[in-house]
C-alpha cells in the first residue's frame, strides 16, 4: 500500500515508438525518467502494427526504471496515471492473457476500403453527428472490424465472450490490476471517443455504430472518466491506485493547463496534434476537424476540443534519418537546415499514410516537389522541417473557420519542440507567438495530474495552473508577403499528392 507520505505520482507514457514513465513531485517536477523504444512491424505498404506482449514488457522496465533512478519504492508513490497512444487497437484472450494478433497501430491503413464501404452513400460524414469523426482509417472501430473479421477463428471467439477489444490504455490498466486474475477492463472518455464507437454526447457506446461496423459491445471496456481509481496495481506497483487514463494528445492539454474556453496546444511528436478547448458542448466541424473529449474530472462535466490531427511531422524526421540515411541522428537535422537560408524551392508533403486534418485523403501519398539541381540535402532538411509548421497552419486556419476563435499564441509541448529552426519557423507562419513550458513533456504531466486529482495529491484545476512555467518563446519575424507566397507554394504542393492510391493499391 502507498505510505501515508506518499509524495511522488507516476506517469506512464505509452507512444508510438516507445514506453517511457516519469515520476513527478507534488510541484509538477520531474524527479525521474526511464524510456525504451520498442519495435515497428511494417507487414506490407501501408500496414502498421505493434507487439502489445513486448510494450507490455517494455512499461514493466520503464515503471522499474523510473522507480530506481529516483531511488523510490512503488509505496511511496500516491498515483499512477496512463496516456498512450489513442487509436491504436489490440485484441486479447480473456483467459491467457495474449493478444490474438499484432497491435493494429493509428498510422495504418488497411480498412480504408472497409471505411469507404461503411459510408455507402453517406460518405464519411456517415457517423460523425454521433461520434464527432469522419470515417477514416485512422479510428479504432474499424480496426477491430478488420481484426475480427481476419483472424481465423476470431468472430466466434468473440461472441462467445472469450476477447476483450482495447485501446492501448486498457490493455496496460487490465495488465497494472492483475490480467486474468481480475484485471479491471476499462477506458476513459477520451481514448474512447477515438474509437468511432462511442456516442459523443452520452459518452457510451453508440448500439447503432457497432452494429453497422458489426463489433460486438460484449468485447468492449467500460468506459469511465479520465480521473478516478480504476484499480489498484499488482506486480511491482502493488498497492498503488491506477487513478487516470488520458489519450496522449488530451493529456497534453491538462499538462498545459488549457482548461479556458479557446486554450490551444500542439504537441510534436511521431504526428502533431493541435487542440482547442471550446468548453462543455461538442462543437462541429466544417472544416475537416475532429470532435473530441477533452477530459473528464470524475462526475464532472466533461470537457470537448476541437483537434486536428497531423499523421506525420517527428516520423518525417525518423524517414530522413532511417529510410534516406541523410541524417544520422535526429538532432542533426536543425544544423544542416540551418546551413541553408531557405528551402531552395522544395516542399515534401508526408502524406505516406494519407493526410490527416484538414483533408481526410486517403488517397493521398508523399511527394517532394520543386525541385532543381539547386536543391541540396541542406534545402531537403529545410523542407522536413517546414512540412510540420505548414501542416500546423493549416489546422490553425480550419479552427478559426469552425469556432470563430482567432488563436493568438500557441503552447507547444513534444521532442520536437527542442528544434528552435522549427519553432521560429512555426511562430512565423502562424504570424503569433509560439511558447515552451518549462516541463516540456506534458503528455505525462497531464496523466500524473489527473491521477493527483484523483487521489487528493492536488486540491483542483487553480493549484495545477500554478505550477505552468514558461521556458523559451519565438515570435514572428517572417513579412506577411514571404508568409503568403511560401503558404500558396506549399497548397500547391499538398494538391500535388492527392489521388495516387486506389482501392485495392498495394
Amino acid at each position: 500500500m502507498p505510505d501515508t507520505d506518499a509524495r511522488y505520482v507516476a506517469a506512464i507514457d505509452q507512444g508510438t515508438t516507445s514506453s517511457r514513465c516519469i515520476v513527478f513531485d507534488r510541484d509538477g517536477a520531474v524527479v525521474s525518467v526511464d524510456q525504451r523504444e520498442h519495435r515497428q512491424i511494417f507487414p506490407k505498404p501501408g500496414w502498421v502494427e505493434h507487439d502489445a506482449t513486448e510494450i507490455w514488457s517494455k512499461v514493466q522496465a520503464v515503471v522499474a526504471g523510473a522507480l530506481a533512478r529516483a531511488g523510490l519504492r512503488a509505496g511511496q508513490l500516491s498515483a499512477v496515471g496512463i496516456t498512450n497512444q489513442r487509436e491504436t487497437t489490440v485484441l486479447w484472450d480473456r483467459v491467457t492473457g495474449k493478444p490474438v494478433h499484432n497491435a493494429i497501430v493509428w498510422q495504418d491503413t488497411r480498412t480504408a476500403p472497409l471505411c469507404g464501404r461503411l459510408g455507402g452513400a453517406d460518405g464519411q460524414d456517415r457517423f460523425r453527428e454521433r461520434t464527432g469523426l469522419p470515417l477514416a482509417a485512422y479510428f479504432s472501430g474499424p480496426k477491430a472490424a478488420w481484426l475480427l473479421d481476419n483472424v481465423p477463428g476470431l468472430r466466434a471467439r468473440a461472441d462467445r465472450g472469450e476477447i476483450a477489444f482495447g485501446t492501448i490504455d486498457s490493455w496496460l490498466i487490465w495488465n497494472l490490476t492483475g490480467g486474468p486474475d481480475g484485471g479491471r477492463h476499462v477506458t476513459d472518455v477520451t481514448n474512447a471517443s477515438r474509437t468511432m464507437l462511442m456516442n459523443l454526447h452520452t459518452l457510451q457506446w453508440d448500439a447503432s455504430v457497432l452494429s453497422a461496423m458489426d463489433v460486438p459491445e460484449s468485447v468492449l471496456p467500460e468506459i469511465r472518466s479520465s480521473a478516478e481509481v480504476y484499480g489498484t496495481a499488482v506486480g511491482q506497483l502493488a498497492g498503488v491506485p491506477v487513478a487516470a487514463a488520458l489519450g496522449d494528445q488530451q493529456a497534453a492539454v491538462f499538462g498545459q493547463t488549457c482548461y479556458d474556453v479557446g486554450a490551444a496546444k500542439n504537441t510534436y511528436g511521431t504526428g502533431s496534434f493541435l487542440l482547442l478547448n471550446t468548453g462543455d458542448r461538442p462543437v462541429p466541424s466544417e472544416n475537416g476537424l475532429l470532435t473530441t473529449v477533452g477530459y473528464k474530472i470524475g462526475d464532472q462535466a466533461p470537457v470537448y476540443c476541437l483537434e486536428g490531427s497531423i499523421a506525420l511531422t517527428g516520423a518525417l524526421v525518423q524517414w530522413f534519418r532511417d529510410q534516406l540515411g541523410i541524417i544520422r541522428t535526429a538532432d542533426e537535422i536543425e544544423p544542416l537546415a540551418a546551413s541553408v537560408a531557405d528551402n531552395g524551392g522544395a516542399y515534401i508533403v508526408p502524406a505516406f499514410s494519407g493526410l490527416f486534418a484538414p483533408y481526410w485523403r486517403a488517397d493521398a501519398r508523399g511527394v517532394i516537389t520543386g525541385l532543381t539541381r539547386y536543391v541540396t540535402k541542406a534545402h531537403l532538411a529545410r523542407a522536413v522541417l517546414e512540412a510540420t509548421s505548414w501542416q500546423t497552419r493549416e489546422v490553425v486556419d480550419a479552427m478559426y473557420q469552425d469556432s470563430g476563435v482567432r488563436i493568438t499564441s500557441l503552447k507547444v509541448d513534444g521532442g520536437m519542440t527542442r528544434n528552435s529552426l522549427l519553432m521560429q519557423h512555426q511562430a512565423d507562419v502562424l504570424g503569433v507567438p509560439v511558447t515552451r513550458p518549462a516541463v516540456a513533456e506534458t503528455t505525462c504531466l497531464g496523466a500524473a495530474y489527473a491521477a493527483g486529482l484523483a487521489t487528493g495529491v492536488w486540491d483542483g484545476l487553480d493549484e495545477l495552473r500554478s505550477h505552468w512555467r514558461k521556458d523559451a518563446e519565438w515570435t514572428p519575424a517572417m513579412e506577411p508577403s514571404v508568409r503568403d507566397r511560401e503558404y500558396r507554394n506549399w497548397r500547391k504542393a499538398v494538391e500535388k499528392s492527392f489521388g495516387w492510391a486506389e482501392d485495392g493499391d498495394a
